[in-house]
């Protein structure tokens, strides 16, 4: 199954349930709070478990811009497709 298509979720130890919006690097996701999609999280996995790092709409807004141009220079429509759709319904 393609990882940008398949939903995932995420419980916060005060926010509730995250959801998944992209892959942002290796070891790196962002997630949103499920019903409001207003608090924004870097999910870093490691070694040592997860961590979250709160971080602003925009540059939430620019890890998936970023996601969005490497997707579209690497050829890969579908996830590129499916991602567009993401951006828009959280951003616009």
């Amino acid at each position: 199954m393609n990882p940008e298509s398949s939903e995932t979720y995420i419980n916060h130890p005060t926010w509730g349930l995250l959801y998944r919006i992209c892959m942002v690097d290796e070891n790196q996701e962002l997630f949103t709070t499920l019903y409001a999609q207003r608090l924004f999280f870097l999910v870093i996995t490691d070694a040592k478990g997860v961590k979250f790092q709160p971080i602003g709409r925009t540059e939430a807004r620019m890890l998936l811009e970023n996601r969005l141009r490497n997707l579209r220079r690497t050829g890969q429509a579908q996830e590129y497709d499916q991602l567009q759709s993401i951006f828009q319904r959280t951003f616009q």
